[in-house]
């Protein structure tokens, strides 16, 4: 396998899924008959099904983002989606009993990374 490409020879499709998904390619085209083996498909920036399916599509026409994630990312991030620019905050709320649960756990978290306020945010409102 060079920086271009490789040429993988493999003994059933699923291990050629398996090999796909831990490279997590940019683009993966796949040119199989049976569909159902897409759910194989676990990491991969952009998929193109099909002998009529080339990456120039994705690139400029078939309506999917062109920005992926390149370098094995795929294994982490999916391509640029309208999600990628929805703000959607976190929201916690705990009750004096639930945070008297993880409380050991928060103070030796946060003692051990040296942020004595945090720890102190969790002992004073545990009193």
């Amino acid at each position: 396998m060079d920086s271009r490409g490789a040429i993988i020879y493999v003994k059933s499709l699923e291990e050629a899924f398996a090999i796909s998904s831990a490279i997590a390619p940019e683009h993966l085209e796949i040119h199989i008959d049976d569909i159902a083996l897409l759910r194989l498909v676990e990491n991969a920036g952009s998929v193109f099904i099909g002998k009529y399916a080339p990456e120039s599509c994705g690139d400029y026409a078939s309506g999917t983002n062109h920005v992926l994630p390149t370098g094995g990312l795929a294994a982490a991030q999916s391509g640029l989606s309208i999600r990628d620019f929805i703000k959607t905050p976190t929201f916690q709320r705990l009750s004096k009993e639930g945070l008297k649960q993880i409380a050991p756990t928060l103070i030796t978290l946060a003692e051990t990374e040296g942020l004595a306020g945090h720890a102190a945010s969790v002992k004073v409102r545990i009193k």
